[in-house]
């Protein structure tokens, strides 16, 4: 009898063949090089926009799969009923600048994606206008808010919009009219790269063209008006920017809580008791990529802070209405947190440190005694900064000029120490971090 030990043997499946992501321009086809070309010949299955995969020509044979709606969710369960096969995805120019190409590496991961890229239409409007590239901004409105341009309107800027359809132009005309910029020159390129291109152009104020072709990028000239004053990108815009009841963060009190938050890019703020929305917004100001939660008890000040998110060009702030720490449950983790109101609330001031990941901030403003004290506590306990920021404006004094003096507020900073990591070096509670410091206070 064979005695000799059982070997086990390891099964492993070869990976699965690579997605294909091919850019393909107006031009269609004969603007595809070899690569690409021989890709969707050899596909099994090619998915893309109907205008994408109508440009393919016959001997292209692989199954052809319009993208579904909505497009995200759809895309895991899309590809997983076509694992093992030979996939190729139609983009639009360059996959990976505002296209599909990020939406595939986060989802599918990076690792499974070989990505030939068509020049953009960016690349190619700038190569017809003769601007440089890189010292053009890049607004895209497709899928975004038109009130996403205020936030870019500054004399001698050179601004590309990526359209999202023929009734943009005219669209972008109307904001630059009503935002002190109707002298601006405006070009709209046209099917970009194919036997089809066309340019027309004026002036926003006196916009003169029909809409055209959908598939458009807008060149901006800006220039203002006379008269016309664009907001800095600094902390601290005039108050008279915002709509406000009187619950607004003052000019310089608001520069100085700018300045302690301390926003980087891609960085989140929740901004507890909203009021105008004020530190948000700039938050949100201080970098395209910065994102923000203002959360308001008061559903008319709730509607309000979307307005002036909107009017200096955040739209993207969401706006929770509800009361802390309540309405912080479920939010994502922040990086910085503002407490401007509610600080007596039982459990606000728990619920936000809880929720601070390891060198998370948090900045609270309050001009009462009875919250001072708890930021006087604060301090004690967490050490940061404890100022009292006093400011004074020049008024008439009958026939002269005397100061007038604001109540002075009382600000405590702080930042998260590192060693508050839980074991393996990650933060202590970070999901459950509101909801545990809800359940210690009630």
């Amino acid at each position: 009898m064979d005695r000799s030990p059982t070997r086990e043997v390891t099964i492993v499946s070869p990976p699965p063949p690579p997605v294909t992501v091919i850019g393909i321009g107006a031009d269609g086809w004969d603007g595809l090089g070899p690569a690409a070309r021989e890709a969707l010949r050899t596909a099994e299955v090619v998915i893309g926009g109907r205008r994408h995969l109508g440009l393919l020509p016959p001997e292209c044979h692989g199954e052809r799969v319009p993208w579904p709606s909505p497009l995200r969710p759809a895309v895991p369960g899309l590809f997983a009923a076509h694992t093992g096969r030979r996939v190729c995805v139609l983009a639009s120019g360059d996959p990976m600048f505002f296209g599909i190409g990020r939406t595939l590496a986060e989802l599918l991961g990076a690792e499974r994606l070989r990505v030939l890229p068509h020049p953009s239409s960016v690349s190619l409007a700038c190569a017809r206008l003769g601007w440089a590239l890189e010292e053009t901004e890049v607004i895209s409105l497709v899928g975004r808010p038109l009130a996403t341009l205020n936030r870019e309107l500054y004399a001698g800027r050179r601004l590309l919009v990526l359209s999202a359809g023929a009734e943009t132009p005219a669209e972008v005309a109307g904001l630059l009219g009503d935002r002190g910029f109707g002298p601006s020159r405006m070009r709209v390129l046209e099917q970009l790269g194919s036997v089809g291109e066309r340019c027309v152009e004026g002036t926003a104020e006196k916009w003169p063209h029909s809409p055209g072709d959908p598939l458009n990028v807008i060149a901006v000239d800006c220039a203002p008006a006379d008269g016309a004053r664009p907001l800095s990108l600094a902390p601290g815009l005039p108050d008279t920017a915002y709509d406000h009841d009187g619950q607004l963060t003052k000019r310089q009190v608001r520069a100085a809580t700018l300045a302690a938050l301390a926003p980087a890019p891609g960085e989140l703020l929740w901004d507890v008791g909203g009021g105008s929305g004020s530190i948000a917004v700039e938050w949100m100001r201080a970098h395209r990529t910065c994102r923000a939660v203002s959360v308001e008890r008061d559903p008319v000040r709730a509607e309000r802070i979307g307005r002036n998110a909107a009017a200096l060009g955040v739209p993207g702030l969401t706006v929770v209405t509800g009361a802390a720490p309540d309405a912080l449950a479920g939010l994502p983790i922040p990086d910085a947190v503002f407490i401007g109101g509610g600080l007596t609330a039982p459990g606000v001031m728990e619920a936000c440190w809880a929720a601070l990941p390891p060198g998370g901030r948090i900045v609270a403003n309050t001009v009462t005694l009875e919250s001072e004290a708890l930021l006087a506590d604060r301090y004690r306990r967490h050490g940061g900064d404890l100022v009292r920021l006093a400011v004074s404006h020049a008024t008439p004094v009958g026939a002269f000029t005397g100061w007038r003096q604001a109540m002075p507020v009382t600000q405590w900073s702080a930042t998260k120490p590192l060693d508050s990591r839980g074991p393996g070096g990650h933060a202590a509670d970070s999901a459950g971090s509101v909801e545990a410091a809800q359940g210690e206070t009630r």
